[in-house]
């Protein structure tokens, strides 16, 4: 069975300071466990119900009862499985493809669902700056639904990155041309800013070209898209015209 220490453990990878010290995060539900598995993040433990029968080596597993599930997870209805993952070492790599910049992006569901996007349409690196939300965070891997696994996700300096790099630099604005009219280059680097005040001035001085979504609605006052739900457009436009 699970001991206070390790529930104590668990439940205080709920915050970042603890997920750095022990470079470990939480992984939950039957899927997303198994496909952290399966992947380049080595397992620590899993702890599984005893009505629960997961195809994982025995090895790695714990019994864990009801009770002391409902005290570890972050779930209002948990499927019985929790995984707790080692941190590894990541690094940058070279791509000749597009990449993904979030400066300062600090809602976990935002940051989740643009890891996703990235897996759906091919983007193997994430770049996020020191100030965007841990990608180790609960809600930012439930929201993942597993893509983590599949996209590289790197913390650093962006400024300094992005003064490296030799590709077109575009940025979201809403002041740019519009996405529709612009051809985009298939090797390139799009930056995609915070919720509320978008694109960092610093950032925005070191942009090749500024692109914007277009506004259909003649009588709409909505003052601007969901950063999610605007990385999902531009990465539509940017693989339809590479498909070209």
């Amino acid at each position: 069975m699970v001991s206070k220490n390790e529930i104590k453990l668990i439940t205080s990878l709920q915050q970042k300071k603890y997920r750095n010290k022990y470079q470990l995060f939480v992984v939950e539900g039957i899927k997303s466990v198994k496909e952290f598995v399966q992947s380049k993040y080595p397992v620590y433990q899993i702890y599984v119900t005893e009505d629960i029968h997961i195809d994982i080596d025995q090895n790695l597993q714990s019994i864990i009862s009801k009770n002391d599930l409902k005290r570890i997870t972050n779930l209002k209805n948990s499927s019985g499985v929790v995984g707790i993952f080692k941190i590894p070492k990541l690094f940058t790599k070279d791509t000749d493809d597009l990449q993904i910049i979030l400066d300062e992006v600090k809602d976990p569901g935002n940051l989740g669902t643009i890891i996703r996007l990235c897996d759906w349409f091919g983007i193997s690196q994430l770049i996020c700056s020191t100030g965007t939300v841990d990608c180790y965070n609960p809600k930012v891997i439930q929201a993942t639904m597993g893509s983590l696994t599949r996209v590289n996700v790197i913390y650093t300096d962006i400024k300094s990155y992005l003064k490296k790099e030799k590709v077109p630099v575009y940025v979201s604005n809403l002041s740019g041309e519009n996405l529709y009219k612009k051809v985009v280059d298939k090797k390139a680097i799009l930056v995609m800013g915070n919720e509320a005040n978008g694109i960092s001035p610093e950032i925005m001085e070191l942009a090749d070209k500024k692109i914007s979504i277009p506004r259909f609605g003649e009588n709409s006052k909505a003052e601007s898209l969901n950063v999610a739900t605007a990385t999902a457009i531009f990465l539509g436009e940017f693989r339809r015209q590479s498909m070209l």
